[in-house]
């Protein structure tokens, strides 16, 4: 009796140890991927040198250095202290640029030449030529420049869509004037948006690199591992004025499109969809109905192109030309780059089923986002009663008066502040959009009234 009493004691005592067991077994494994393979097999050659990559990039690689008078305008109510006179300093800059056509046509950044007086170019052979600015695009920090020599070192484009974040990338410039530099890193991300250019209204699509970036190398080539130029190098995001690893450069499909209508125009001529869109958060999704990633149109501006084809209130723009649209700045990025007069193909959502249809863009009138600006760095303001005591103006002009104009205008030379802009083409002008429509690609001239006289004033818009 006693042994059936103690194994059966055992019994529970076992039964509840192994109870207590289950209840603290371990967690299940996770199950890992794992490669223990060296990263390189053997099956390859490891990679020892880009020299022969490098070598030819290095002989397209330009060092341009600009310098310009800066003028300093003293106020009206200082004028009358201490007369009129202005005072003029001289400013020397630095920046690289990228030879694209033998017949010397060179990519740069606008900040690199903007202002400029005179342009010296020196070539990686040490020759040295006067260079002349073809036209700028402030919006997109591109210039192109030229200089008279004829079987220049090129380099190859490539299609900087197919970058990936990853690649391989050199940034080849002239930093710090120390003389040309190449320094390696990787694509660190794409479509980079960092508020560099919001003060113009800009368009910011940055490939974002580690490869070291420092004063001078703006204007300069990143090239890929097969030495195909991808990028301008522009900036660089940095506490101390030097290379902190995130440098930015425009993307050379970006750049090239520019170029292309700089040469041909002088000015950016881009598309204009007119419409109004808002992202289509999950929340405004779900209230609306909606299942689709995209941006849902707000607004459709009457006799636009977007109302022409047939697009509504509410549609969601899924993609254009099969390129997705997922933000304000992508959509607006997509149809800046595409000439007016070009056909795209629109895909949206409208009550729950995908369409595409045709748009023809027409030319974005304006995109400054400065309604007093009449040319880059300009203000102007009607002629009134204010400024008709603010800068002492006789009453029978009549016009726009200058009010301001910024040390960087390419225009600080032609126009300054008092000046009234009484034609612009021959055709009188009132209001600042009236004489932005009067001005045309290339050559143009106002007629001014200045210090007592009327005058002649010639300049080239987008110089």
């Amino acid at each position: 009796m006693k042994l059936k009493i103690l194994l059966h004691g055992l019994a529970l005592v076992l039964t509840a140890l192994l109870l207590a067991g289950a209840k603290e077994a371990p967690p299940p494994k996770p199950v890992l991927k794992i490669d223990l393979s060296p990263l390189n097999d053997g099956k390859s050659a490891p990679v020892v040198s880009y020299a022969d990559v490098v070598e030819p990039v290095q002989k397209a690689v330009v060092s341009i250095y600009s310098s310009k008078t800066v003028r300093h305008h003293l106020p009206p109510s200082f004028q009358q202290l201490f007369g009129d006179d202005d005072h003029e300093s001289r400013e020397e800059g630095l920046g690289s640029g990228v030879i694209v056509s033998p017949n010397g046509y060179i990519l740069t950044n606008n900040h690199v030449v903007e202002g400029a007086d005179e342009l010296k170019v020196a070539l990686a052979d040490d020759r040295e030529f006067k260079g002349r600015i073809i036209g700028t695009d402030p919006k997109t920090d591109v210039a192109v420049i030229k200089i008279e020599a004829d079987n220049l070192p090129t380099i190859t484009l490539a299609d900087s869509d197919r970058l990936r974040v990853g690649d391989v990338v050199f940034a080849v410039g002239n930093p710090l004037d120390i003389g040309e530099t190449v320094t390696a890193g990787i694509v660190s991300a794409k479509g980079r948006r960092v508020h560099l250019l919001d003060d113009i209204n800009g368009y910011e699509d940055f490939i974002q690199t580690d490869a070291a970036i420092n004063l001078g190398n703006s204007g300069g080539a990143l090239v890929d591992a097969r030495g195909r130029l991808v990028g301008i190098n522009s900036a660089i995001m940095s506490t101390t004025n030097g290379s902190m690893g995130i440098g930015f450069a425009v993307p050379i499909n970006l750049a090239s499109s520019v170029m292309q209508s700089l040469i041909a125009t002088g000015t950016v001529a881009r598309g204009y969809l007119g419409v109004g869109v808002d992202p289509l958060t999950p929340e405004l999704a779900e209230a609306m109905g909606k299942d689709a990633k995209g941006m849902v149109i707000s607004t459709v501006t009457p006799d636009s192109p977007a109302a022409k084809a047939g697009l509504k209130q509410e549609d969601v723009i899924v993609a254009i030309n099969g390129r997705p649209v997922d933000s304000l700045e992508g959509l607006r990025m997509i149809i800046a780059q595409t000439a007016p007069g070009t056909k795209v193909k629109v895909k949206y959502l409208r009550e729950g089923k995908m369409a595409e249809l045709e748009v023809t863009l027409t030319k974005l009138a304006d995109d400054s986002g400065k309604p007093d600006e009449f040319v880059t760095g300009v203000t102007v303001a009607q002629v009134d009663d204010d400024a008709r005591r603010t800068f002492r103006l006789p009453d029978e002009v009549d016009g726009l008066v200058v009010t301001d104009v910024a040390d960087t205008s390419p225009f600080r030379e032609r126009f300054r502040p008092g000046m009234v802009i009484v034609q612009v083409n021959r055709a009188p002008v009132d209001d600042v959009a009236g004489a932005r429509a009067q001005l045309r690609p290339g050559r143009n001239f106002c007629r001014v009234w200045e210090r007592g006289s009327y005058r002649y004033v010639p300049f080239k818009n987008g110089e």
